[in-house]
């Protein structure tokens, strides 16, 4: 086992050194629904949330929320937040919710999702999450594990998969954020999000809601957060209110508004402004949330997640920052690739125009300063900067436009973004701040900082987190690599975020740790195969359990060749597989739209239906390609030999894809038995 605690690399930076040393009102060790209500009470008139007209039959309107006009954004302040929630929170109470108890939230990301979070942890209830695609079988385990004593749901098809299996539940009080038939209302257990609403401002008193508060304390459960269950039972993640807390102030000391920063630079504070369309049953847009509650920033909900929808929001509410996973962060970089494909001079215009970009952003990386505080302190040559002012009326600012106008970054999770799309969107002057973590963590392990972003890296470990790798947990494949400069292996991670273990599960608890050498806190198994470089940052290798073992006992690594393979505009998604056998096989879904303009642009006639599109000769040649140019970039053995074109898109509708937008290997390696054989035959 290496120990690798970055000596040197970012450590000897100024920024490093003056995030350590950053301190404010924000930092400190009061409860997460204790430093929600001050911040809150701080920010009064500035805008805290936006909601969409149109998208729901909300109960909470006319009472509490104005009626919004349809696919239109109405906002509401802090004071409006904070008044709204508490009273939320005295409803709850009055429907019989204790401190300490456990209430589910089964919705898709709105408002009222927030608005009934922060009323439930006011009152000192555990929330539990529920993904809003889970099936009745799942919501039955999701509410039971945790013993719910009661749920909050978005509408009356999601009350219904609740009732479907509430005989086997221990539910007091069911809550529907939206309008549904009086036939449910008439039982006494079910209330609408307004009833609760009434109820809490009847016997409103300030004082009670500030005693609640007060009791909290800050070893207390805050969260329960599900796994996705990919590989098994969904783990409920206890996280605890020193978890969550601890990794506001990590991260505000990374990314909040410190005096050493120039004034250009991206920073979260109260002038930051952002689109929420993830999950909030996930650990990162949770946290996201809380984090922008905290600085006085505001959040604006997309309520719907169609891509043409998603841009048609971000023109209307002019986003600053983008919390994002990289598979969206590909699909508005394939949606830029479809603009500009429809001539040859448009897409030569693109091409020049993000060569530009990496010239200038090259030059950043020439300079002294880190490459980040460069960008906004360094001018270029005058020749490079005339290019990049033709670049930026051509491309560039349209770009923006498309995001809304004001966008200053991203800020990206879940997985790692291929090298030439980190590179593209800095060029341009977007930065991607790469993050790595997981539910575990609460959610931070490490974030690339402002000051100095890195292509294909994750940043180093955020204030109090240390890290260190498990080398016995890869292969020889894996050391052999070449891009490999530092140290690999299984990340293990300890600091104040570490959750406390999973809900009435001490094997798996157990299993997740391994014992500290030095007496200090165990160490956390991430299950991720990690980088740690000679500067510090960490690189996303893979998961432990995506590693192809080959029969011949190398180990490959099945993203990074996925990541590759989808570069290609004419395919949309690739799965490595391989286990046990001789060689690299992939399945691939295409990009359907892309092959068919490929089939006009070349005068060929492509069939009509995806399911004989594959089949086509001048497809498999248009795969073959691409798979051969990914190739290029790996070693032999970790080159894919055959594969085979499959016609469905992987989705969360058809659950092959979980609420994030990661693979379900296991799912997709059962669905496509049959295919995966042919490879082999």
């Amino acid at each position: 086992m290496t120990d690798r605690n970055a000596e040197g690399g970012y450590k000897n930076s100024d920024w490093f050194r003056a995030e350590r040393g950053y301190e404010d009102d924000v930092i400190g060790d009061d409860t997460v629904p204790e430093l929600i209500d001050r911040r809150a009470a701080e920010h009064g008139d500035a805008v805290a949330q936006m909601y969409k007209g149109g998208v729901y039959d909300r109960t909470l309107t006319p009472e509490v929320l104005d009626e919004a006009p349809d696919g239109e954004f109405v906002s509401l302040t802090y004071d409006e937040m904070r008044s709204a929630y508490r009273r939320l929170a005295a409803g709850f109470d009055a429907l019989g919710v204790e401190r300490g108890d456990r209430v589910g939230i089964f919705a898709d990301t709105r408002i009222e999702w927030a608005l009934s979070d922060f009323a439930l942890l006011a009152r000192g209830a555990v929330v539990s999450t529920v993904y809003a695609s889970s099936s009745p079988e799942k919501v039955e385990y999701l509410l039971d594990n945790p013993d719910a004593s009661g749920v909050v749901v978005e509408n009356e098809e999601l009350l219904e998969r609740v009732l479907e299996v509430e005989d086997r539940l221990s539910l007091e009080s069911i809550v529907v954020m939206d309008e549904v038939g009086g036939d449910y209302l008439s039982r006494d257990d079910i209330h609408t999000l307004a009833d609760v609403y009434r109820l809490g401002d009847e016997s409103y008193e300030d004082e009670l809601i500030d005693e609640w508060l007060h009791r909290s304390e800050i070893d207390d459960l805050c969260t329960l957060i599900y796994t996705s269950g990919t590989t098994g039972k969904p783990k409920g993640v206890r996280i605890t209110q020193r978890n969550f807390r601890s990794c506001i102030n990590q991260m505000w000391k990374r990314l909040g508004p410190r005096p050493d920063k120039p004034d250009e630079m991206v920073r979260l504070d109260e002038e930051m402004r952002i689109l929420s369309f993830l999950p909030l049953a996930h650990a990162f847009e949770r946290f996201v949330h809380l984090a922008m509650m905290t600085a006085g920033a505001t959040v604006a909900y997309a309520e719907d997640v169609e891509p043409e929808v998603l841009r048609e929001d971000m023109r209307k509410i002019e986003p600053r920052g983008i919390a994002t996973v990289p598979r969206l962060l590909e699909k508005i970089y394939d949606a830029i690739l479809e603009e500009t494909s429809d001539s040859a001079v448009k897409s030569r215009i693109f091409d020049w125009a993000v060569g530009v970009g990496q010239e200038y952003w090259e030059f950043y990386e020439s300079c002294d300063e880190p490459t980040g505080v460069a960008y906004y302190t360094r001018e270029p040559p005058l020749p490079l900067r005339a290019k990049y002012a033709v670049a930026d009326r051509l491309v560039y600012s349209k770009i923006r436009e498309n995001l809304g106008g004001e966008i200053e970054g991203f800020l990206s999770a879940g997985g790692s973004l291929p090298d030439h799309l980190a590179e593209m969107y800095l060029g341009i002057g977007l930065p991607v701040f790469e993050g790595y973590g997981m539910t575990e963590s609460a959610p931070v392990v490490s974030v690339a900082p402002p000051e100095e972003p890195k292509v294909g890296k994750l940043g180093p470990p955020i204030c109090d987190v240390e890290v260190r790798v498990d080398e016995s947990k890869v292969g020889s494949g894996i050391h052999e690599n070449d891009d490999i400069k530092g140290d690999v292996g299984e990340l293990l991670v300890r600091g104040p975020n570490i959750f406390d273990g999973y809900w009435e599960m001490p094997d798996k608890t157990e299993e997740a740790f391994t014992e500290a050498e030095d007496g200090g806190d165990d160490w956390f198994r991430t299950g991720d195969v990690v980088e740690i470089s000679p500067d510090g940052y960490l690189r996303f290798v893979d998961r432990v359990k995506n590693l192809v073992v080959l029969s011949t006992g190398k180990n490959v690594p099945a993203e990074p060749i996925e990541d590759a393979v989808v570069e290609s505009p004419y395919l949309d998604q690739c799965m490595v597989v391989g286990d046990g056998r001789k060689f690299v096989g992939a399945l691939v879904v295409p990009n359907f739209e892309g092959l068919r303009e490929l089939g006009e642009e070349t005068g060929v006639d492509l069939p009509e239906t995806n399911e004989e599109l594959v089949g086509h000769s001048r497809v498999r040649d248009a795969v073959e390609t691409a798979v051969e140019d990914a190739n290029s970039g790996f070693e032999e053995y970790e080159r894919i030999k055959q594969f085979e074109i499959v016609a469905d898109e992987w989705t969360q509708e058809n659950g092959l894809l979980t609420p994030t937008m990661k693979k379900k290997r296991h799912q997709i390696r059962e669905e496509y038995a049959d295919e995966i054989e042919r490879i082999y035959r």
